[in-house]
């Protein structure tokens, strides 16, 4: 059953923009991860939920999309993600995050595949854009923005070639390709 749920849970970046992702789903989302494990249990992050299209809208300019795929700016209008989750680590917890939300990412995403919704971890993002637009007190320092929706695109995972590269890309039909090292080039001894 993880298995299947790790496989399908690709790094999706087109979607069914008309498709609705709720408030309630996004709260769902968050539990997952409210009950996920936190280094010393300090449980630092926060989560700022965006289903509103106008609010989708102040979000969607201060993310960067897909540093690989020079020539593609990110997802045209009615292809972009119809649901948001900012995850926030509240600095008067603690200074330091470690891999909480990754953890907290991960475990998101897992539930919105669960769900039949896809959504992409995004590091890259316009942090004092976003801190503006929604008016994020200082205290919260930007740590990710999850881009949730509807999945709009086929991606297939493929081995990593003689060359090493792992580079994702795009055919001409748009399907996105994911190379993947084997299994025992990543375990040592």
């Amino acid at each position: 059953m993880i298995k299947h749920l790790v496989m399908n849970n690709r790094s999706r970046r087109r979607f069914y923009q008309e498709h609705e992702v709720t408030l309630g789903v996004l709260r769902e989302l968050v539990d997952l991860a409210r009950l996920s494990a936190s280094a010393a249990n300090m449980q630092p992050l926060k989560y700022m939920l965006s289903c509103d299209p106008k609010k989708n809208g102040l979000i969607f300019p201060c993310i960067r999309w897909a540093g690989y795929l020079e020539d593609w700016s990110g997802p045209v209008e009615g292809e972009r993600p119809s649901g948001y989750i900012i995850v926030l680590g509240d600095t008067e917890i603690s200074q330091t995050f470690g891999c909480d939300h990754g953890i907290a990412a991960q475990t998101m995403l897992l539930g919105a595949t669960e769900k039949g919704l896809g959504g992409c971890i995004i590091g890259n993002v316009d942090r004092q854009g976003i801190r503006s637009a929604l008016r994020i007190p200082p205290r919260y320092e930007i740590l990710l923005v999850l881009a949730l929706g509807k999945p709009r695109e086929t991606v297939v995972l493929e081995t990593v070639g003689a060359s090493g590269d792992v580079r994702y890309w795009r055919d001409r039909e748009s399907i996105h390709h994911v190379p993947k090292r084997r299994l025992d080039d990543v375990i040592i001894g």
